[in-house]
Formats: C-alpha cells, sequence, structure tokens
C-alpha cells in the first residue's frame, strides 16, 4: 500500500483535495482508503476508513492535561506516535492500493514535530509520498511563491520523501495568474525577473537571496494547478505519484 500525506498550511485545502482525489481514485476502480491525522478537526467532507479522533481527541488532551487548543493540539500531535501501533496496525489491516492521509490543518504540528517521522516510518517510509499544497492567495505574488516553494522544500527536507507542489485551490485564480505561477515554476528566470520587477524593499530583497539558495541547492519545484471544487489535476497527482512508485505503468498492469 502507498501512503500518500497531504500537508499543507492550514486553509489550503488538503481535506477538500483528499476527498476529491479518492473520489478521482474510485472513479477509476483503484482501491484506497482514507486516514484522518487532524485530532482536532471538527469535521471532514470525507468518510474516514481510520480517525485518529478514535484514538487521540483534542477536547479530552484539554480536559486531561489542562491545556488551551493551541497546547493540546502539540501534546495530541505526540501522543498520535507515541500511540501509533494501535491505529497503524489498524491502517495496515486494509489491502488497498493507496491510503491517502490527511495531515493537521497547522501544518507545524505535522511538518515540524519529530512525532511525524515517527509515525511515517511506521507506516513504511519506502512506501511514502507528499503532496504540498501551495495557498493560491498567496503563492500567486512574487513574493508568496518563493515562500511557498520554501516551505515545500523544508517539508522535503524533513522528511526525505518524494514531493509535488500543487496550487491548490487554483480554481479562484484567473486563467492568467495560473499561467504566471506555473511559468515561474517552470523557468527559475521568470520568477528572478518578477522578483526584481517588485520594489526593491528588504522583503524583495530577502526573496531574491532565498529564490537564489533554493535553485542552487535542487529546491526549486514546478507546480501543479489542482481543483478539488472542479475535479481538475486529479490524473497529475496520480501520474506523478505512478511515475515515482511504478514508472508511469497504471496499478493494474502491475498487480
Amino acid at each position: 500500500m502507498r501512503y500518500i500525506y497531504f500537508i499543507g498550511t492550514a486553509g489550503s485545502g488538503k481535506s477538500s483535495l483528499v476527498k476529491a482525489f479518492k473520489e478521482w481514485l474510485d472513479l477509476h476502480s483503484i482501491d484506497t482508503i482514507v486516514v484522518n491525522l487532524d485530532p482536532g478537526a471538527d469535521f471532514v467532507p470525507y468518510q474516514a476508513d481510520v480517525d485518529i479522533r478514535d484514538w487521540v481527541n483534542i477536547a479530552d488532551v484539554m480536559k486531561d492535561y489542562s491545556l488551551g487548543p493551541n497546547g493540546a493540539q502539540v501534546v495530541a500531535a505526540d501522543l498520535m506516535a507515541l500511540n501509533n501501533r494501535e491505529w497503524t496496525t489498524v491502517v495496515k489491516e486494509f489491502r488497498a492500493d493507496y491510503c491517502l492521509v490527511d495531515t493537521p490543518g497547522q501544518m507545524e504540528l505535522f511538518a515540524f514535530r519529530s512525532s511525524s517521522n515517527t509515525i511515517i516510518d511506521e507506516l513504511g517510509k519506502e512506501d511514502g509520498f507528499l503532496v504540498f499544497l501551495s495557498d493560491p492567495t498567496l503563492a500567486k505574488r512574487p513574493n508568496g511563491f518563493v515562500s511557498d516553494l520554501m516551505l515545500c522544500g523544508i517539508t522535503q527536507f524533513r522528511y526525505d520523501l518524494p514531493i509535488m507542489n500543487i496550487i491548490s485551490k487554483s480554481d479562484v485564480l484567473t486563467e492568467e495568474e495560473v499561467e504566471e505561477m506555473q511559468g515561474w515554476s517552470r523557468d527559475p528566470y521568470a520568477l528572478y525577473n518578477a522578483l526584481t520587477d517588485t520594489d526593491m524593499s528588504a522583503q524583495s530583497i530577502m526573496s531574491i537571496e532565498l529564490f537564489k539558495a533554493m535553485e542552487s541547492v535542487g529546491m526549486y519545484k514546478e507546480m501543479y494547478p489542482v481543483s478539488a471544487e472542479e475535479g481538475t489535476g486529479m490524473e497529475d497527482i496520480y501520474s506523478m505519484i505512478q511515475m515515482y512508485f511504478e514508472g508511469g505503468e497504471d496499478i493494474g498492469k502491475n498487480a
């Protein structure tokens, strides 16, 4: 089973994309399960096959540890790892092609805590793949685009797993904005020109230096527009995952 981890900042649309991609995979008769790893989620738009809230619940953590919501989220993230054998055993009992993992809304609770490495190792790092959701309202500006590239690069560095960077909620952007962002992701010089065309404030200068550093160490990633609302870009996600695991061949051809 391949484990696809959806990671992104709060409000980037992780849960909605998990739902849309699950429906696309179902439509193509690809056996898939969904795991919710957000213990503080009030609602998820899909039917979770395994839900971490059955083991770790934010309300219970707040009560048991006398914590506020933010502190409880941190403790809950660690409790997920401490109790990982219990719930990962349930996940592994499924015999699906894919397991879509919806990570916590606050990405730092997963991406920047050592507990997440414990979870990935337990499920099988060799079967892991990351899908990073870039926030379109931030990434449509050159400085914000660099920030999202940096977050994506740091996330990959933290896990040393293959990663795909997508423009989430692309339906909220104009066609021209999407084309411009894709141009930036494919051509470093286009992004550099966009950065230097803006006012040369301290923020812009810092963005240019970050951009140069990312390009030099290979952190520069092409972005793919995806819309859970319109159901577009799902084939791109599938193709990228298959290219890594199966050399581009469909699962059924290698079964």
